[in-house]
């Protein structure tokens, strides 16, 4: 980007002159939660063209960010009723579904999901929905996240010329690293990648010594039920360099990989592995439920056993 389109964001984020009074007005109503004043006020054409304005001190942004950022539903339901754009952006490229997963507020989090917010978030930021989930252990918030088909194996966004490690650590990995065991399985559930969180060929090829989620899960001593959830969701158990130093960790973990390595799977575990692989990654279970198969079989595809 150049400085030319830097400013010229800025600008087109800054409110005109002659809005700025009615959107501080929306932003006061929603900041105190008042939601019949608010639309009282959204109930004036005047009101309702500034909805999208930006004001505020330090991060200035939309009465719908506001909303989302202090958890205030009733008023987040009043902007988007009155056509408050849902993915309206923030000078940091945030939009209010981000925000509103980054104070752990469920319920505006699947409003704005129900309401057509990009489950994403915005293709200019850093970071996700997901990922902040993910690193936060909100299990709800995730999975609502997912249902609505955010990407499961979503990386930091960054130029393929800094790739490196860091850019390879997705949800699964920051799940299993920060103790999130709900968190992890929820997202092997909804097809997460169980080698590696990246699957860009290009980036992986940038990185001298790519590491498996199973490694990571072993050298960072995770426990056994991070390992064995990765088994039974297809990893590769080859894949892992078994080097015994100081980070390596000779536990349990390590033997039930081993066993993994001389042990085959089940024919049913292969089975499953199978009929997963070829469901779509968005709403597994949703197309696990629609099968004509008996009730028993289709618990065991959504490992509900």
């Amino acid at each position: 980007m150049s400085l030319m389109d830097i400013s010229k964001i800025f600008s087109l984020l800054q409110p005109k002159e002659d809005e700025e009074d009615e959107s501080q007005l929306l932003t006061q109503a929603v900041t105190g939660d008042d939601d019949r004043v608010l639309a009282e006020l959204l109930s004036e054409e005047r009101f309702r063209r500034c909805i999208n304005s930006r004001c505020g001190w330090g991060i200035p942004g939309t009465p719908l960010r506001t909303a989302a950022a202090l958890g205030h539903l009733r008023c987040l339901e009043v902007l988007l009723s009155h056509g408050a754009e849902v993915d309206s952006l923030d000078v940091k490229a945030q939009t209010p579904l981000f925000t509103a997963v980054s104070g752990k507020h469920l319920d505006c989090v699947t409003a704005l999901l129900k309401a057509g917010a990009d489950p994403n978030g915005s293709q200019y930021n850093n970071c996700s929905p997901v990922l902040t989930a993910a690193r936060e252990g909100d299990v709800d918030i995730l999975r609502e996240l997912l249902h609505h088909g955010a990407e499961v194996d979503v990386r930091p966004k960054v130029p393929d010329w800094a790739s490196n490690a860091t850019a390879c650590r997705g949800p699964l990995y920051i799940s299993a690293v920060y103790g999130h065991l709900n968190c992890f399985r929820l997202l092997l559930l909804h097809g997460a990648n169980p080698d590696f969180n990246c699957t860009e060929a290009k980036m992986l090829v940038r990185i001298k010594q790519p590491k498996t989620v199973l490694e990571m899960c072993l050298r960072y001593g995770c426990g056994t039920e991070y390992v064995q959830l990765l088994i039974e969701f297809g990893a590769d158990v080859y894949l892992p360099t078994l080097i015994i130093d100081k980070t390596t960790k000779q536990n349990e973990a390590v033997g039930i990989l081993l066993n993994a390595r001389v042990c085959p799977k089940t024919l049913m575990s292969q089975t499953r592995l199978a009929v997963r692989y070829y469901l779509p990654k968005a709403n597994k279970k949703s197309a696990i439920d629609q099968m004509d198969i008996p009730p028993i079989l289709r618990n065991y595809l959504k490992h509900d056993t």
